[in-house]
């Protein structure tokens, strides 16, 4: 009876070791739109998503940081991606917080759209470095439409 049980115990480790190699070949991202671009950023990096908050504004920074929040008493830059992307319009409906390295930042985008599992091996890096420095990589996703991975740490060097 005991080695049916250890049998049993050694079948189940196996599936979840078979669970977490499938969890590592793919990431999560969240999705969202600036400037009619898709983006999307590793959800380690997504702290909250905020919308309506006032941003108050501040003399002598770059035209791109909008100016900073107080988010339960803590304060945030505020970056807007439209102005990083040299893009007209102000559609910039919700502010997505992320803690790059322990440092809250937050972005200004258009919209948020979903939660997406992205196969790592589908990441194309080799591209995305002749293109802005907000993307580290890009990919096609299942519906056919082209993510662009947000870069996070770029983020910081902006601020």
């Amino acid at each position: 009876m005991a080695q049916d049980v250890l049998f049993a115990v050694e079948d189940t480790d196996d599936t979840l070791l078979e669970e977490d190699q499938q969890e590592t070949l793919t990431e999560k991202y969240l999705l969202f739109t600036s400037a009619d671009l898709l983006f999307g950023v590793p959800s380690e990096y997504v702290v909250e998503i905020i919308t309506n908050h006032p941003i108050t504004k501040l003399p002598l920074v770059p035209t791109y940081v909008r100016g900073i929040i107080n988010l339960r008493g803590q304060i945030i830059p505020i970056v807007d991606t439209r102005i990083l992307l040299r893009c007209d319009g102000e559609d910039n409906q919700c502010i997505i917080i992320l803690n790059i390295d322990g440092t809250l930042v937050g972005i200004l985008i258009d919209s948020v759209m979903k939660m997406v599992d992205v196969d790592k091996e589908s990441l194309r890096q080799d591209l995305a470095q002749k293109t802005q420095n907000l993307v580290s990589g890009m990919c096609s996703l299942p519906d056919g439409q082209t993510m662009l991975v947000f870069d996070c740490a770029q983020i910081l060097n902006q601020v």
